[in-house]
């Protein structure tokens, strides 16, 4: 159960007389509504209040549960007082009360700003102090915006049209029992129920207050219900402390799970090494090797060797047999994406950022570009590039190609990168996904209104090399687990 569930669920064994037991010395509900209609019946003859037209019966279909014995079941109106007026000075100094300085939720609380009673008489919603204001407005109405005016500036006050204002008559009624029942659920559904107007400025219907059923007990029992509900309340506040702890390790706990998983597997944790698959330095050499080959054909450019990787570099150990690498050793190419407009139709499509979602492409959704047909083949994709979001909120998001089922190129806010054919690239996705990666980027990434990285970045990025034949390895047991996590979710 939630702890809005647990509070809707206090209040509404409050309002059926079930929070706590009935006493019959305290008298019954009967007795004090005669006691407020004979008050009501003073006030009218002294000219206070005017004389009401009745209010209909309230017929058995009405009556939403069963109430004990000694309640009542009546009309609000039958025992308040609603949106009085204040005749006031205009020079009085009163409280001016925007919906903005209503607190919502389980909460009485209010603020208010000063203001005299001549700039606020006409507009404006009337109180005084020990009345009762409640949003009629969505979302205020559904969000409990609701409190007793204990406290205003000489007593008196004015503030939002969007109130509606309930004045006990003579300390007949709990004030904080009423308020109770207006933030119940039963109270907030049926106003719901009732919500006329457009979408966004809805309210609840102009009778419903007036006519709302409302389960009246003894003034006595509406006291001690009262000291029950603030009995209870802290603890369920302690236990919505609890509760939202859990709740925020269980949405954690897959991503979790996965970022644990993954560097499991990039520290040679996840599966046993095996001698007989030879040594990460072998295929390091054996890529080495091949590079040379390509860039003295002409197909690859020599570039600069990077730095040496230092010992103060290396975050883990691995096991022997590994080898820590920088990506730019390992990878063939890291090319920057192609820059052009978007097309509804072109010479071929190109792969933006937005068109990668869930791991995959959106072919759908992808456009065409215009490209100079010498320029294609520098720009095109092939299965098992990665590409590389380098700027804005996705930063250092990657993508696998695993197939291309149309013919594209890739935009330029993206970087694609190629590595030999002796490497698993679902191993250098599943670095591109570990915590490793992920520092390494936040430490490289300039941080501008448009956070950005760039190729050198990726280049220099250290990461733990294992034998091809235990990437594959790695790579099967990722395959068995990472969907248990997708399904915690």
């Amino acid at each position: 159960m939630t702890p809005q569930e647990l509070k809707n669920s206090i209040l509404q064994l409050a309002i059926q007389g079930k929070l706590v037991d009935q006493r019959p010395e305290e008298g019954t509900a009967q007795e004090l509504y005669a006691q407020i209609q004979a008050e009501k019946q003073r006030l009218i003859k002294e000219g206070k209040l005017k004389k009401e037209k009745p209010l209909p019966e309230i017929t058995e279909d009405e009556k939403p549960f069963e109430i004990p014995e000694g309640w009542m079941w009546v009309r609000i109106k039958e025992i308040t007082i609603l949106n009085p007026k204040n005749d006031l000075d205009d020079n009085l100094k009163t409280s001016f009360i925007p919906m903005t300085l209503l607190s919502d939720g389980y909460r009485s609380s209010y603020t208010y700003e000063i203001r005299s009673w001549g700039e606020i008489k006409k507009g404006f919603t009337h109180f005084a102090v020990g009345d009762i204001g409640i949003a009629k407005i969505t979302p205020c109405f559904q969000n409990r915006k609701s409190a007793i005016f204990t406290e205003l500036e000489n007593n008196f006050g004015a503030g939002t049209t969007e109130l509606s204002i309930v004045r006990v008559i003579q300390n007949t009624l709990s004030r904080k029992y009423l308020l109770w029942f207006f933030k119940s659920a039963y109270f907030i559904e049926n106003g719901i129920k009732s919500f006329t107007g457009t979408a966004g400025q809805q309210r609840i219907h102009k009778d419903y207050l007036s006519h709302c059923v409302f389960p009246l007990p003894p003034l006595s029992e509406q006291n001690r219900i009262v000291a029950k509900i603030e009995e209870l309340l802290p603890l369920v506040d302690r236990y919505e402390q609890a509760w939202t702890k859990m709740e925020d390790f269980n949405h954690r706990f897959p991503e979790d799970m996965k970022k644990s998983i993954l560097q499991q597997a990039i520290q040679g944790k996840l599966v046993e090494q095996r001698p007989e698959e030879g040594t990460a330095q072998e295929l390091y050499a054996q890529i080495q090797a091949e590079k040379q080959r390509l860039i003295k054909e002409g197909k690859l450019k020599k570039e600069k060797p990077l730095p040496e990787i230092a010992e103060d570099e290396k975050p883990f150990e691995i096991p022997d047999g590994w080898m820590w690498v920088r990506w730019g050793d390992l990878s063939e190419s890291i090319q920057y994406g192609f820059n052009a407009p978007a097309q509804n139709s072109g010479r071929i499509k190109m792969v933006r950022i937005s068109d990668i979602q869930d791991g995959k492409v959106l072919w759908g959704s992808v456009p065409f570009c215009q490209i100079e047909e010498n320029e294609i083949p520098k720009y095109l994709l092939k299965k098992n590039d990665i590409l590389f979001a380098r700027t804005g909120g996705t930063v250092g998001k990657s993508y696998l190609v695993r197939e291309v089922s149309e013919e594209a190129i890739y935009a330029g806010y993206l970087i694609r990168t190629r590595y030999s054919s002796s490497l698993v690239p679902e191993y250098l996705k599943c670095f591109m996904e570990s915590p490793l990666y992920w520092d390494q980027l936040k430490n490289g990434t300039i941080a501008t209104a448009q956070p950005n990285c760039n190729g050198k970045t990726l280049s220099k990025m250290i990461l733990p090399l294992p034998p091809l034949a235990e990437q594959k390895r790695i790579v099967a047991r990722l395959e068995e687990l990472l969907p248990l996590c997708e399904r915690l979710k």
